[in-house]
């Protein structure tokens, strides 16, 4: 039975998290009924954070409660001391923190690239809880020209005079998000700076994460990065529920080719390609959002 829908904002949390170097909160920002025991997590990006998901979630919490976490070192999450704990098991190992607490009966998933690869991880363990799994663009082989490009800006130290003036500055860097009316990119905006001061003590805004999230990411290796790419085949192989697999027709990161051999292996992800994208779709325009809650709602 559908829940009222009637919530504008999200309500904050934070959960605590157990890494290498100790205890760390991880925040996540919760949408609907908080008594409805379908939920529905969405995770983001590499540099991103769980506001990208506020046009999806406002859409879908008729149905769900809908959890959006910031990923440690992003958003309103804790950052780490030690830069290396930003790898991909530790973030499965958060996520599984946090769907304790949820105490989900049913549990769906909606992962944009990094946050794609956290749900393929929890969904490949046994007795996974996740039910149904939507890949936005991303798969277990990334191109390695789409990390070269992330690695030319992630974690660069960054300052704009207004939100306007990081809005244009990200706008340049995320070409392959489709287009966007102003209105709409400002509101991806939002969430991704903060207040900070400036050298001389103007008030200046700065990205929303730690740039220490680059470290991990630029010490890959080409043999590194074809070790980790056949852990990610071994565990999308596992991967038992239903998947749906969305790629930006233009995408640089996830190539065709592999997005048509994951339609013939693992859980042989039903593909859908979205026109006029790259990596990755922001899942803010209706066309993308039909898409998902058809299948998030399918039989």
């Amino acid at each position: 039975m559908p829940f009222a829908n009637s919530q504008t904002e999200p309500r904050l949390h934070h959960v605590q998290c157990l890494g290498a170097s100790g205890l760390h909160r991880m925040a996540y920002w919760e949408w609907g009924a908080a008594d409805n025991p379908r939920v529905l997590v969405c995770v983001h990006g590499l540099s991103r954070q769980g506001r990208d998901f506020d046009k999806l979630a406002r859409t879908m919490l008729d149905q769900y409660r809908v959890i959006c976490p910031d990923v440690v070192g992003r958003g309103q999450s804790d950052f780490l001391a030690d830069p290396s704990g930003y790898q991909l098991p530790a973030y499965v190992a958060d996520m599984v923190t946090l769907l304790a607490r949820l105490d989900a009966r049913q549990l769906h998933w909606v992962g944009t690239s990094m946050g794609g690869l956290i749900g393929m991880g929890l969904a490949s363990l046994a007795n996974s809880p996740i039910e149904r799994l939507v890949l936005n663009d991303v798969g277990p082989a990334i191109a390695p020209e789409a990390l070269a490009r992330i690695g030319t800006y992630v974690g660069a130290a960054l300052q704009w005079p207004s939100v306007e003036a990081a809005a244009d500055y990200l706008l340049t860097i995320s070409q392959g998000f489709g287009p966007h009316s102003r209105e709409q990119w400002l509101e991806l905006t939002q969430a991704m700076v903060k207040p900070a001061k400036a050298t001389d003590g103007a008030a200046v805004w700065e990205p929303h994460y730690d740039p220490g999230i680059a470290v991990p990411f630029r010490a890959i290796t080409p043999e590194i990065a074809k070790a980790g790419e056949a852990q990610l085949w071994k565990a999308y192989d596992a991967v038992r529920c239903p998947t749906l697999l969305l790629r930006g027709a233009e995408s640089d990161l996830l190539t065709i080719e592999t997005a048509r051999e994951m339609t013939c292996r693992g859980p042989r992800a039903e593909l859908h390609e979205l026109p006029g994208v790259g990596h990755a779709p922001t899942l803010v325009h209706d066309d993308q959002i039909a898409v998902v809650r058809d299948f998030l709602l399918g039989s």
